[in-house]
């Protein structure tokens, strides 16, 4: 604390503490007039308030700007105030000592020494005030027995010198818990600007992670998207059986990059707090049989067969699908790559009170130790140092699965002996649903007819991802017009109509952030036009910018074809019917 706070403290707490010491004087004025009559104890209360007009006064200055460094004179004032003030204050105890007999002896030494432990208590961190305020105490507390020694004849000498000595004392101790308290409060304050350096550290290298996580998130999707778009056409192509199989390996090593991509910045949103649950009808048989045909081809391949009993699940049920999708992935994925012979099934049902949705994968793996299974879900832990060697991954998957279950109000476990298998088992809170439209995609495919003739502005500057889009979408029947800059895509919204928008973020000239503001208050043809965000920055800041200038519709790269093609289609079928 700096010198300013210092005296700016003392000044605000004396200046709170005015009507207190007020009412304690009319309390001492009124233990004076019982004791030997009140014409002495009035003059003295009328001098303590006239000496705390002084000191209010004095004071003022320091306490309207208690930030600010105190000039010498301000100092000066402050003290001499202060020392005036406890002169006048504890000058009662020089009446009481010669006036009120023994009772008032008593109340004399009382007044200092309480006096002296009241500005210890806040007048401690300004040593100068604190001494200042702590002479007429102390002048007080152990000159009165002297005096009175010396120069009243019925006085006991050595018992004043007794009470002289007890009052040193008392000064003594209470001094040395000052300084005590004054050490420790400033190592207090070492340790709070310590603690203060070290959070603002945090907060830099968390924002520069987050920096650093948006940037290569945008570095990676952008030829990313190039990588899966070109397996995802060359798959639609006529290939002989070699070439079909390099095909295969390109996908399914672009599926691999891209899911080790969402693990991390999965890791980095669960860290930082803004994981963003949806809750949204699913169809959940069908989201079951989804996720086991998706492995189902691989775990084959190896010679194990996968299986699945569902029976005794709703229907339809309010979840987040895109999570509960990550997790179930992420555990028959496991499943996959750890169970070399036998079987993995899938089992699913529902626990009556409390409501609960439970699924299992079962596995006739190489299962771990207990000792292993109690750390399987810590982040980048695997079994043991050659399992990243010989399966691959990062150990971040049941990590982040389990983070993901629990943010959903449920849990995932895991049973497992070596040699035998495991049993991973996810259980969540089951709300089922009778009415409600299912998740996007899960209802029926996009009805490509309505693409036909629409008009496509295409705002990207990336050549390569111009092209992967237009074959995605002219073969379809759609005209697309292509701006290489935000602020072509705005002249050219304001001199033609178009069906729908895809707009880039990073672009040169004019972002696509802004570029949307600008179409959307520019009143012109294409101000209500369905706006399409196509961007590499899928973190959740990102999605809260567009949110701002009112895009929806967020597609992250890499693209998916049939993603990017119902989502168009869903937006001109919006438009149509919003015109309509």
């Amino acid at each position: 604390m700096s010198k300013s706070q210092d005296y700016g403290a003392v000044a605000i707490t004396r200046a709170k503490e005015l009507p207190t010491r007020l009412a304690l004087a009319i309390f001492l004025a009124g233990v004076g007039t019982m004791l030997s009559g009140p014409l002495w104890p009035a003059v003295w209360y009328g001098c303590v308030c006239l000496a705390q007009a002084v000191d209010w006064f004095a004071f003022k200055p320091i306490r309207q700007n208690p930030e600010r460094e105190p000039t010498q004179f301000q100092i000066w004032a402050c003290l001499l105030s202060a020392m005036l003030n406890t002169a006048v204050y504890s000058g009662i105890a020089v009446y009481l000592w010669f006036a009120g007999g023994e009772a008032g002896k008593l109340f004399a030494i009382l007044q200092p020494a309480g006096g002296l432990l009241h500005i210890a208590l806040h007048m401690h961190s300004a040593w100068r005030l604190f001494l200042g305020a702590a002479i007429p105490h102390l002048a007080y507390l152990l000159g009165l027995p002297l005096v009175s020694g010396l120069i009243t004849p019925e006085a006991d000498m050595g018992q004043m010198a007794a009470v002289t000595v007890a009052g040193a004392l008392y000064s003594t101790h209470l001094f040395i818990a000052v300084r005590r308290t004054v050490a420790t409060n400033a190592a207090l304050r070492r340790a709070l600007d310590l603690a203060d350096a070290e959070r603002l550290r945090a907060e830099q290298a968390s924002a520069a992670k987050s920096t650093f996580l948006a940037t290569i998130s945008h570095e990676i999707r952008t030829p990313m998207n190039a990588v899966v778009a070109a397996a995802t056409l060359l798959k639609g192509a006529r290939l002989d059986k070699t070439q079909a199989e390099h095909v295969q390996m390109l996908s399914h090593s672009s599926e691999v990059l891209l899911g080790l991509l969402n693990d991390v910045l999965d890791l980095s949103k669960i860290e930082s707090g803004k994981l963003v649950l949806e809750e949204v009808a699913i169809d959940l048989p069908a989201k079951l049989d989804a996720s086991l045909n998706l492995w189902r081809g691989r775990a084959e391949a190896n010679g194990v067969t996968m299986t699945a009993d569902i029976s005794d699940v709703p229907a339809r049920i309010v979840t987040d699908p895109l999570r509960f999708q990550q997790i179930l992935s992420n555990l028959l994925s496991n499943a996959v790559k750890f169970t070399d012979s036998g079987s993995i099934e899938l089992h699913a049902g529902r626990q009556e009170w409390p409501a609960r949705l439970w699924v299992e994968v079962r596995d006739t793996g190489v299962g771990v130790t207990p000792e292993v299974a109690a750390r399987i879900f810590d982040r980048f832990e695997q079994a043991n140092p050659g399992v990243s060697r010989s399966h691959g991954g990062t150990g971040l998957g049941l990590s982040i699965s389990r983070n993901l279950a629990e943010a959903m109000g449920g849990s995932l476990t895991v049973r497992s002996e070596p040699g035998v298998g495991s049993v991973f088992r996810l259980e969540l809170p089951l709300v089922c649903s009778e009415e409600g439209a299912l998740e996007d995609g899960q209802d029926e495919a996009a009805d490509t007819a309505t693409l036909r003739q629409i008009d496509v502005l295409l705002a990207e500057d990336h050549a390569v991802n111009q092209k992967i889009i237009r074959l995605y979408l002219e073969p379809l029947g759609c005209r697309v017009t292509v701006a290489e800059n935000g602020e072509e895509a705005v002249e050219l919204a304001a001199a033609q109509a178009f069906d729908v928008i895809l707009m880039d973020m990073q672009m040169p000239v004019m972002d696509g952030i802004e570029a949307t503001s600008r179409i959307r208050a520019n009143g012109g043809p294409n101000a209500a036009t369905p706006i399409l965000a196509l961007t590499a920055n899928a973190l959740l800041e990102h999605r809260q910018q567009w949110l701002r200038v009112g895009v929806e519709t967020f597609l992250t790269k890499p693209l998916d074809a049939r993603g990017l093609i119902e989502a168009v289609a869903s937006a001109v079928g919006g438009g149509a019917r919003r015109a309509a």
